[in-house]
């Protein structure tokens, strides 16, 4: 299947870089480039692209917003934020509003092409670094004390349960497989069991989850 993405940043350069280095992929084409924000929307609007790789500093509607309202109207869609900012902020604001990816600029190009693949695929690619800095940044927004679970979980298994909670804790597939003795496939398995039960989308939503059900206790 041929992974259809749309560019949009504010710099044609970096516009036609990204073009030249997908061009290169036979499962990879870019369909489309915007220069800001309204023209991400539009464009994904009437492409309907698999992957938007998405700058955060744009003119007009920045990146962040650009990328609610990408996911608002195409669900399927989803959204790489590469960045030259290597910021906290913008990291949690951009996965919040719907992002399953947060890269910066300066990624190696084979990094890049396998993080298109693996949000086409519907993982998260955000490094262990970022995802616990959004674990601290959920925590003073989370009632201590709180007895509420999400009925959603009663529709884990056991296994699925454990899974859940590394994920959590910020923990890759790989780290996964070693802490549980089990092979990266079969938690992958497990990980994709766990979206479809949960009604999440991806990885990023899955720690939410985890911390917001009281599955995992600020700490």
């Amino acid at each position: 299947m041929t992974i259809r993405i749309l560019i949009a940043d504010d710099e044609a350069l970096l516009r036609m870089a990204f073009s030249t280095v997908l061009e290169t992929q036979p499962d990879m084409a870019p369909v489309g480039e915007a220069a800001d924000g309204i023209q991400a929307i539009r464009l994904t609007r009437d492409l309907r692209p698999d992957v938007v790789l998405m700058d955060v500093r744009m003119p007009g509607t920045d990146g962040i917003e650009a990328t609610r309202e990408v996911i608002r109207i195409s669900p399927r869609s989803r959204v790489l934020i590469l960045t030259t900012f290597d910021l906290d902020e913008y990291a949690f604001t951009a996965l919040k509003a719907g992002a399953s990816g947060f890269l910066l600029k300066n990624t190696r190009p084979e990094e890049l092409l396998t993080a298109i693949r693996s949000v086409a695929a519907g993982d998260a690619v955000v490094s262990p670094r970022i995802t616990r800095r959004l674990l601290e940044n959920l925590r003073p927004h989370i009632p201590d004390g709180s007895t509420d679970r999400d009925e959603r979980l009663s529709r884990l298994s056991a296994r699925e349960r454990e899974v859940l909670i590394k994920v959590g804790c910020g923990l890759s597939n790989t780290e996964i497989a070693a802490t549980l003795y089990l092979a990266e496939a079969t938690v992958k398995s497990h990980l994709g069991r766990i979206l479809h039960k949960l009604e999440l989308r991806d990885r990023i939503q899955a720690v939410i989850f985890a911390y917001e059900s009281r599955l995992i206790h600020p700490a």
